[in-house]
């Protein structure tokens, strides 16, 4: 009996096969950090199923048992910092490009050990009988908000192979095309993406003058990024909004970023992030005034929300007039490194009706920037791009301190908020 029973499950279920291939690998690092390639060989499992019927979609799995090099001795790998993608080439009886999948889970990788990337997962729909064979193909390492793409440099051979029979189903809607389902094989976290396009609001923008007012509040504009680190170059957009209070002849000045930056792709230890501001005069008043925020108080769990606190400074005045009060670059410092991210095209969030003071932005000199009245000088300010990714501005938060020194480690190697005030 125990014997017919086996027999039936092996029809019901036919037992998945796995095979190791090894082929050598050319991973090529983030730009921007001035690296060569890494040559090293890379050893693949792939597992599925043995046979299947037309109709059947298949799950499939890429397991790497050596990647193709080890981490270099700069910088200990946190847990869960490196997530895998990349295409499994169907070929055959049917053709089709898999793509292929692992979570972002790994253990701490000390420095020169070897890289361990967890396993990656795909499916295949089969439409055509015969034999369907499935070969490895290039992959792409992330780790925070930079990538590391790796091909093969030979001919790789099949690692796996599906006999597909007929009577099992036919192909969606009869077209005998190939289908597959899965996860996009390279979509980086270190860009931003379906965020809006700059923009400024079509409410009229605040104006201060001598009528009494002392609050002013910005409208929110929407701020295209390029975001420079050592690691490379990226683009975000952010909504940022500029109030003013009056004080005296000065003007107290908060900057706000209305959403959640991104999230943590790491656990982040509390006073590690100092963000900064340029506010752009223009109208009556030229130069720019800087504001800067606190450290984060508190630590940041990995997955948890990267928010920028509030940007404060102080505007004095250099000219009398309308004065317009813009966005400007915006800076992260994060443990011992810099991003440095300039706006695209300027908005202007605030107008204000000025009254020149002496020692003001403009001073009667033409300067071209200011700290005049207390406001805090630039020294510190926007975050990297990197993770949450993932709508608006993935370029803000710590990404700039990890992503700068796992991603010099890593890739070359191997190889929302909303502010309620």
């Amino acid at each position: 009996m125990t014997g017919g029973v086996a027999v039936l499950l092996g029809v019901a279920v036919p037992q998945a096969q796995a095979a190791e291939v090894s082929y050598a690998t050319r991973c090529i690092p983030p730009s921007g950090i001035g690296l060569p390639p890494v040559d090293g060989t890379t050893k693949v499992d792939i597992t599925a199923p043995a046979t299947a019927k037309v109709g059947d979609t298949v799950d499939v799995v890429w397991t790497f048992t050596q990647a193709a090099s080890k981490n270099p001795d700069i910088i200990d790998l946190p847990a869960d910092s490196v997530q895998p993608s990349g295409t499994l080439k169907a070929a055959g009886a049917q053709s089709a490009d898999i793509a292929m999948r692992g979570p972002r889970q790994n253990p701490p990788v000390p420095k020169g050990g070897a890289m361990v990337l967890s396993a990656m997962k795909g499916s295949l729909k089969l439409t055509t009988a015969g034999q369907v064979t499935l070969t490895p193909d290039a992959y792409v390492v992330n780790a925070l908000s930079t990538d590391t793409s790796c091909a093969p440099t030979q001919q790789v051979q099949p690692a796996a192979t599906i006999i597909v029979t007929a009577g099992g189903g036919s192909s969606s809607g009869g077209t005998g095309e190939p289908s597959h389902t899965g996860t996009p094989s390279h979509t980086p976290t270190g860009s931003a993406s379906s965020s809006p396009p700059a923009s400024t609001s079509t409410s009229p923008s605040p104006s201060g003058g001598s009528g009494g007012q002392t609050d002013f509040t910005g409208k929110v504009v929407n701020v295209p990024y390029t975001c420079q680190s050592p690691i490379g170059q990226k683009k975000a957009t952010s909504p940022v909004q500029i109030n003013a209070k009056k004080n005296g002849g000065s003007y107290d000045l908060t900057v706000q970023f209305k959403k959640s930056v991104m999230d943590s792709p790491i656990d982040i230890p509390a006073g590690s992030v100092k963000p900064a501001m340029q506010v752009v005069l223009g109208g009556a008043d030229k130069g720019s005034v800087a504001v800067e925020g606190p450290k984060n108080a508190t630590p940041i769990k990995q997955g948890a929300p990267i928010e920028i606190p509030d940007l404060t400074g102080v505007y004095k005045p250099g000219a009398s007039g309308t004065t317009t009060l813009s966005p400007g670059v915006l800076t992260i410092d994060a443990l011992g490194t810099r991003t440095t991210c300039t706006p695209d095209s300027s908005s202007v969030s605030l107008t204000l009706d000025t009254t020149e003071q002496a020692s003001g932005a403009t001073g009667g000199s033409g300067s071209s920037s200011s700290t005049a009245g207390g406001a805090s000088s630039t020294t510190g300010g926007l975050a990297e791009t990197g993770a949450g990714d993932h709508a608006t501005l993935k370029a803000l938060g710590l990404v700039a301190g990890t992503a700068v020194l796992l991603g010099a480690a890593v890739f070359t190697y191997l190889p929302g908020r909303r502010r309620t005030r």
